[in-house]
């Protein structure tokens, strides 16, 4: 098993057993769904791609008071394009009452993507390294279980498709409503 894929799973499994969060507790478990639309821009020696793109994904985090941690799989749906993202998030947040301003940064690494250069061609995309910037505020109602999320996000892949003469990077961009379930 390769080392991303056992670190995210270990980081899951921590998340998922400390799920119960007790009213005493300094800390909330949460897990909840992405939906973004933007765009993404392949930047290739020849010319360069941009494309719209719809994505779709999962989280599973810990919200402390301040910072808040998660973790992340996207998937990121263009005419041409799907790519699989698992990422680790972390965030910094204001404690103001109900509307709550943060910025994040994640790390993470695509698998399992392909690019269709034709109707007859498809390209396997090389797993590759991801960096993201999120920038957002979080509608917190205190006597709901649920937060909504509404941020944009930067996402960098380098070297996602590269072969003897050139080297391709990935250059997506989107907003984006998450909605969290507290436990």
């Amino acid at each position: 098993m390769k080392s991303k894929t056992l670190s995210f799973l270990t980081l899951a499994s921590v998340l998922s057993v400390s799920a119960p969060a007790y009213s005493n507790m300094l800390f909330d478990v949460y897990a909840g769904g992405t939906y973004g639309i933007g765009g993404y821009t392949l930047f290739t020696d020849a010319q360069d791609i941009s494309k719209s793109v719809q994505s779709y994904g999962a989280v599973l985090g810990m919200d402390i008071p301040m910072f808040r941690i998660e973790v992340e799989y996207n998937h990121m749906e263009a005419d041409d394009a799907s790519l699989n993202l698992g990422l680790i998030n972390a965030y910094f947040k204001l404690p103001t009452p109900v509307v709550k301003p943060y910025i994040g940064v994640g790390i993470g690494s695509t698998f399992d993507s392909k690019y269709e250069v034709s109707s007859t061609m498809h390209i396997d995309l090389d797993d590759a390294m991801a960096y993201q910037g999120m920038l957002g505020i979080t509608l917190d109602v205190p006597v709901i279980p649920f937060n909504v999320d509404i941020e944009g996000r930067v996402l960098y892949a380098p070297d996602i498709y590269s072969d003897a003469y050139t080297s391709n990077d990935l250059l997506q961009y989107e907003g984006r409503v998450k909605l969290r379930y507290v436990f």
